[in-house]
């Protein structure tokens, strides 16, 4: 795996501006293929982020970071940061959601790799005691890949099945402090869901479950061995979990949740507990931090957070109902036309992304959008990643399962909108 670096801050991009920065990088690491990737289609990412301020997301960026023989970054920027005229801006601080299961994993990797969990035992084991009945027998790494049969909590408070409801959202989430003892209950009060090992169904539950048992193994709050293991070290200094705490504190997009009568305004739902996904969603970073945090993961041991062995654990991904999406333990694999990526996607209210990196690490892109409960939103994010890696399809090139026309006739290459739509 190609050695990670700590990069610079990205210089703020202007809303539509294309940022190209360029500089020095360690060389990669010996016997590491040195090929450049192929160039981004900076106007297919830019068409896609457009999308999703049609479909109704105040705005939209795209950061693409290449390491390796050359240090690039592109930066793309459509519309705005918030409903009072800001422009986007590619550098400020979002809520991640679900990419906080790639926090979570790394963190049970490292307490695997320290001997005080194995992940083929029952995790009840390493759990606290009445956290889970006597009788579930799933493994660590069961839940780990959504292979549990762990009834997902958030379906109990979302009130339905797909994408979250503004009222749910203020009745039951902006607000109201969740212990994690108490969302595992709503889940454990719906049994095994399937024999666990059978088949895959994502549940965020399984992550919060995860961050129980951190807490539990090293005797000390999530946030404190969080910080400890993964912000610090690397110098994420704009990564935070604050839960319950409501602010983002910084600067930062203001994030909107699509009113279910889609005639009425956007609800602004940036400040929120978060409390309701706890370990499975509540993070807070930026475009450069998740870049850095990839980095070092897919370095293995070189990069400082998990052995050569435990990354291998977490890319050797299964398939998914969804094509082209496979599951590891907490990192998604998407096989582009180009090959396969690594990391994450995260909806959380208001806040839409997708962190994803080539398994040697030399090209990360991260997507974001500003608005949730809108699954063509999330389509517009998911229409990013085939051009940001892989560049522009040759005109003479067959046609290949991404390929779908647009209005105009030509490829939009879209990906599917995967399982975690809510959260």
């Amino acid at each position: 795996m190609a050695k990670t670096s700590l990069l610079r801050p990205l210089a703020v991009a202007a809303a539509g501006a294309v940022l190209v920065a360029t500089g020095a990088l360690p060389a990669a690491a010996a016997g590491q293929d040195t090929t450049d990737a192929p160039a981004p289609d900076l106007a297919g990412v830019r068409a896609a982020l457009q999308a999703t301020t049609t479909a109704g997301a105040p705005g939209a960026f795209a950061v693409i970071r290449d390491h390796g023989g050359t240090d690039r970054t592109r930066s793309v920027s459509v519309g705005l940061a918030d409903l009072d005229g800001t422009p986007m801006n590619s550098s400020w601080r979002f809520r991640v959601g679900s990419n906080s299961k790639m926090f979570a994993a790394v963190l049970v990797m490292q307490l695997a790799q320290e001997g005080r969990i194995d992940l083929d035992r029952p995790l009840r084991e390493y759990l606290p005691e009445g956290t889970l009945p006597e009788a579930w027998t799933m493994t660590g790494r069961q839940v780990m890949e959504h292979r549990a049969g762990i009834y997902d909590h958030t379906n109990d408070l979302l009130e339905q099945a797909g994408e979250e409801t503004t009222s749910a959202f203020e009745a039951r989430i902006r607000t109201k402090v969740y212990d994690p003892r108490e969302l595992v209950a709503m889940s454990v009060g719906h049994g095994v869901q399937y024999t666990p090992g059978s088949r895959y169904s994502y549940s965020n539950t399984d992550y919060v479950l995860l961050g129980l048992a951190v807490e539990h193994l090293t005797g000390r709050p999530y946030p404190e061995v969080l910080d400890e293991r993964i912000i610090r070290p690397l110098g994420l200094r704009r990564t935070s979990f604050v839960v319950p705490d409501q602010e983002i504190r910084g600067a930062h997009v203001t994030g909107y949740l699509t009113n279910d009568d889609r005639s009425k305004p956007l609800l602004d739902s940036t400040e929120q507990t978060g409390s309701w996904v706890w370990t499975a969603g509540a993070v807070i970073s930026t475009a450069e931090d998740l870049d850095r945090f990839l980095g070092a993961l897919m370095a293995g041991s070189n990069g400082g957070l998990v052995s050569d062995a435990s990354l291998q654990q977490m890319t050797a991904a299964l398939p998914t109902p969804t094509a082209k999406i496979s599951y590891g333990l907490g990192l998604r694999r998407i096989s582009l036309s180009c090959g396969d990526v690594y990391g994450h996607g995260g909806i959380v209210q208001g806040f839409n992304s997708q962190s994803f990196t080539t398994p040697d690490g030399r090209r990360s892109v991260v997507v974001f959008a500003n608005a949730s409960n809108n699954g063509s939103v999330t389509q517009g994010l998911m229409n990013t990643l085939e051009p940001a890696f892989c560049g522009k399809q040759p005109a003479a090139a067959p046609r290949t399962s991404f390929s779908v026309q647009d209005a105009r006739g030509q490829d939009a290459r879209e990906l599917p909108v995967v399982e975690d739509t809510r959260i």
